[in-house]
């Protein structure tokens, strides 16, 4: 199956291409540290000192000390970790999470609750938004954990995780933010963040799959999910991925040079502004989410649309999905972790307070550094061909 150009995939926030240095560095790597870094020959030692050298980069990136960062499978394991491993070591009490948390936030509320935890969802307002002050009335006890996504997924709204992170540790209160769709985007320094735990992963700066972590402040201790074996200082066993941990720093390495040259601003959000002035001009596509052009509020690469047809009725972003996939681009509707089971309305946009047939019509656009600008400036009118898809209309 030949696959259209990749600088029309518009899709990073599901999962970003491997640059091809993550590529190149994982190739040669793996001629030397294919062995298992717990062994005590020549191979197992070169193993364990590359898979080192690169927890030393990961954690040189967060802002955190290597010794406080649990190399996992990615994003879901490190927000269970970080949720689970929290709860073994406290009475239960109270569990805080958003709304518009992500789908493995919910799974792993879920299992505390029948652990016997409480779990109450905070609202946020028409952009996404947590109120602070909000938090801050629910943080007596029996609140003991708050988990907060610092980057929405679905419609880009970034939270207020100094201000919330500060509440927090007045309280008492252990506070873990998901931050895989930050990283790469922003710049994170752990050690000037009031945040407990922090949980990453690889795929989404065009690191490998199957790789992430968790960053625990200094003094935050957990219980693994996995155990046997001892490795990430007993925090979670199994053999450790070298390769795919050699990967992840050279990710992350690119992504914070990236940001460096652009004075600490990812450049996408340059043509993601520009994408969206076109977009605008456009009846019957909407915004959902905080203003791309207000700083601060979203994701830099992220851009969301609520679109309907030219009688101003929501159109199905499934659909819209499909039409503009065989005309050769790459979106999402929704979060691509929660696809299956048919369409279903957004529960993020209904959080968000959008009426059930709106919280169908989402579309999501996230851009990367393989999508060019010239390239970018053809979406638009490639949108409003799909708009008039006879599929389109059908809803299918």
């Amino acid at each position: 199956m030949a696959l259209p150009p990749l600088s029309r995939y518009l899709d990073a926030s599901a999962t970003a291409p491997p640059a091809p240095e993550v590529l190149a560095a994982m190739q040669e790597a793996s001629l030397e540290a294919w062995a298992n870094p717990s062994s005590l020959h020549a191979w197992g030692l070169a193993a364990a000192e590359l898979l080192e050298r690169s927890r030393l980069r990961l954690a040189d990136g967060l802002g955190t000390d290597p010794r406080q960062l649990v190399l996992c499978s990615g994003g879901s394991e490190a927000i269970h970790l970080a949720l689970l491993g929290s709860a073994s070591r406290l009475p239960p009490g109270r569990l805080l999470i958003s709304a518009v948390e992500h789908p493995a936030t919910l799974a792993a509320a879920s299992l505390l609750q029948r652990q016997g935890w409480q779990l109450e969802m905070l609202p946020v307002d028409r952009l996404g938004r947590l109120d602070p002050a909000q938090v801050a009335r629910r943080l007596d006890p029996p609140t003991r954990m708050v988990s907060i996504l610092w980057g929405q997924n679905e419609v880009g709204t970034l939270q207020e995780i100094g201000a919330l992170g500060r509440l927090c540790r007045a309280a008492g209160v252990r506070l873990h933010v998901d931050a895989v769709q930050v990283l790469g985007h922003l710049p994170i320094d752990l050690a000037r963040l009031p945040i407990d735990l922090l949980s990453v992963a690889a795929h989404k700066l065009q690191g490998p799959r199957g790789i992430g972590a968790l960053a625990l402040a200094e003094g935050v201790e957990i219980d693994p999910l996995i155990a046997g074996g001892g490795q990430e200082g007993g925090r979670r066993g199994g053999t450790e991925p070298v390769l795919l941990a050699h990967g992840f720093a050279t990710a992350l390495d690119l992504a914070r040079d990236r940001l460096a040259a652009h004075g600490g601003v990812d450049p996408m959000a340059v043509r993601r502004d520009d994408l969206w002035r076109e977009l605008q001009m456009l009846p019957g596509v909407r915004l959902s989410g905080p203003d791309p052009l207000l700083p601060g509020a979203r994701l830099p690469h992220h851009l969301s649309l609520l679109v309907a047809d030219g009688q101003g009725r929501p159109l199905s972003g499934r659909a819209l999905v499909r039409a503009l996939a065989r005309r050769g681009w790459g979106v999402s509707s929704g979060s691509a972790c929660s696809q299956g089971g048919g369409e279903r309305p957004s529960p993020v946009l209904l959080a968000m307070g959008c009426s059930a047939a709106e919280a169908l019509s989402g579309l999501r656009i996230s851009l990367g550094p393989w999508v060019s600008a010239e390239v970018l400036q053809t979406f638009p009118a490639a949108l409003e061909d799909a708009r008039r898809d006879p599929a389109v209309a059908a809803g299918a």
